[in-house]
């Protein structure tokens, strides 16, 4: 695995979001590449991903890190501070691609794989691949060999409209054995933007306090070469007086079967 071909991601990209727990907005989300930072001598992707809100019952407050090779895309180091409903989880995770382990909150070694990826550098290594509809990529690269194989499904492309604007989206269902976003249970669905800069526009996934939709409010392009910004579709034709719901996309067809890709 090597990212050394020009990335659709760069330095101060910054998308946010609108959080729903089912149909009530609760509160809001982002996902940001912070900076080009040395870890242990390499240089490093810094992003962080937050989600914050709740309601009268359930508050979240949730912060994924991860800090990945800018040349390999390897995992170097992720960090989790879970605040779900009073349950408070806080995990630091050093990852060693070189000796093939990991280290959770100073704990003894446990055993990692030679291409290690975190929840969080995954899916920005997701944006790299070519994504073909009906296509399916399976890869033993998460950091904890007990959580693979991870299975990332394209299933459909479909215009969305969410805050941000309407867009024509490719979907794609990311399924890691963990007990997060991108669980096996979660049974999530990312909707990226069909183009160039495979931006996440809305993102779906079933939790255990229910289910956690984000809808793309704004997106502030990266910096340098690498920038991208994601295409506005053109407007559907549509009778008069009828206006998108945002964050409602069309009905779905259905999905031929993938052939699967190792």
């Amino acid at each position: 695995m090597s990212a050394d071909a020009e990335l659709p991601f760069s330095v101060g990209e910054r998308a946010t979001y609108d959080v729903k727990f089912g149909i009530v907005h609760v509160g809001s989300g982002s996902m940001a590449i912070a900076d080009v930072e040395t870890l242990r001598g390499h240089d490093v992707w810094h992003i962080q991903f937050d989600i914050k809100g709740g309601t009268i019952f359930y508050h979240v407050n949730d912060t994924l890190e991860s800090w990945f090779d800018v040349h390999t895309l390897f995992s170097l180091r992720f960090v989790q501070r879970l605040d779900e409903g009073g349950h408070v989880r806080n995990r630091t995770y050093e990852i060693f691609p070189d000796r093939q382990v990991f280290v959770l909150n100073h704990k003894p070694e446990e055993p990692s794989v030679p291409d290690p990826l975190d929840d969080g550098s995954f899916l920005y290594f997701v944006r790299t691949l070519p994504l073909t509809v009906g296509d399916t990529y399976t890869f033993n690269y998460y950091f904890n060999p007990k959580a693979n194989p991870v299975t990332i499904r394209v299933l459909r492309k479909e215009r969305i409209h969410v805050p941000a604007g309407t867009y024509d989206a490719i979907v794609v269902q990311p399924i890691i054995k963990t007990s997060g976003i991108f669980g096996e249970g979660g049974k999530a669905q990312v909707w990226f933007s069909d183009d160039s800069a495979r931006i996440v526009l809305q993102m779906k996934s079933k939790l255990s306090f229910g289910s956690l939709d984000l809808y793309l409010k704004s997106y502030e392009a990266g910096r340098g070469a690498a920038a991208s910004v994601p295409t506005r579709a053109a407007p559907d034709p549509s009778p008069p007086g009828a206006a998108p719901t945002p964050g409602t996309p069309p009905p779905a067809a259905s999905d031929p079967p993938p052939p699967s890709h190792r």
